[in-house]
């Protein structure tokens, strides 16, 4: 067998399981079989997701290859400076999904640094705009992570939104690639990601709708209606992967990292995850007035 195969399967197979057991309640459970009362669910996944966002800004500063200027010593103060204002609102449940000016003004910088990324990426050879995207990029896709999932330290509970969401992208990575592969023909973005075509687009979103179904009618504590979050995740989950080949195509890098044996760095495997969690969280604004 292809030792590169092994490897990757080997090291995909740790992530998922990093995955599940910091983002649903078994993770707790386990490490309570070993030490009763060592941590709670919530702490795991705030480490989780932690650790996610220090190795994605270290990944995205090597990706866009910063001067000496002060704008590279800032980045990581302004990251955990956004990161911090969200974490005292996840440690305090103060995630309402109301409309507020700091969530629509964070979800439209997101999209304002995706059409810059597109549209006007000499914006982006220049220091202070690798600063700006960097932040917006990376900081506050998981800093509105930290508002997907509930939970209550007095019922030692913890719902399961994010292991939902992490299923149904790969999902709709897994079948809008087997689509495009057997079936594809037309190019969705061929000078970005010539491996994508729009029958596999169309594919990863029915097969992800079905899978949606099910999770709506088997997990209805879930918040929002899955249906319609499963269509947003397959929607734009290939936006995620193609923002960062468009990133990493600009400025000459092929992975973003190795931290990951076989499949990249952190921004590689959570592309789709940066895009998906605005979209998801501004849904459940949204769906508190539908």
């Amino acid at each position: 067998m292809d030792k590169n195969l092994i490897q990757r399967t080997i090291s995909g197979l740790v992530y998922v399981a990093v995955i599940f057991l910091c983002a649903t309640p078994f993770g707790a459970q386990l490490l309570d079989s070993v030490s009763p009362g060592l941590v709670q669910q919530q702490y795991l996944y705030y480490g989780l997701i932690s650790l996610l966002l220090l190795v994605g800004t270290w990944e995205c500063i090597k990706i866009m290859k910063f001067g000496d200027g002060y704008e590279k010593w800032i980045v990581f103060p302004l990251v955990l400076f956004i990161f911090y204002v969200f974490s005292k609102r996840y440690f305090q449940h103060g995630f309402y999904f109301d409309f507020r000016l700091s969530e629509i003004l964070a979800i439209s910088l997101t999209v304002i640094a995706v059409i810059t990324l597109f549209k006007f990426s000499s914006e982006l050879y220049i220091d202070s705009g690798k600063l700006i995207f960097t932040v917006i990029y990376v900081a506050l896709p998981f800093s509105f992570a930290l508002g997907l999932p509930k939970y209550s330290s007095m019922e030692n509970t913890f719902s399961l939104e994010v292991i939902f969401l992490f299923i149904l992208i790969w999902s709709s990575d897994t079948f809008a690639y087997l689509v495009g592969k057997f079936f594809g023909k037309h190019k969705m973005a061929p000078k970005i990601s010539p491996k994508k075509t729009w029958e596999g687009y169309i594919g990863g979103v029915v097969l992800t709708l079905i899978l949606s179904y099910f999770v709506e009618q088997y997990q209805p504590q879930l918040r929002g209606n899955w249906m319609v979050v499963g269509f947003l995740i397959a929607a734009f989950a290939p936006l995620g992967d193609l923002v960062e080949s468009q990133l990493k195509r600009n400025f000459g890098v092929k992975d973003s990292g190795n931290i990951i044996p076989g499949h990249g760095g952190v921004l590689d495997r959570l592309d789709s995850f940066l895009i998906c969690v605005p979209v998801v969280y501004l849904y459940f604004i949204l769906e508190k007035f539908i």
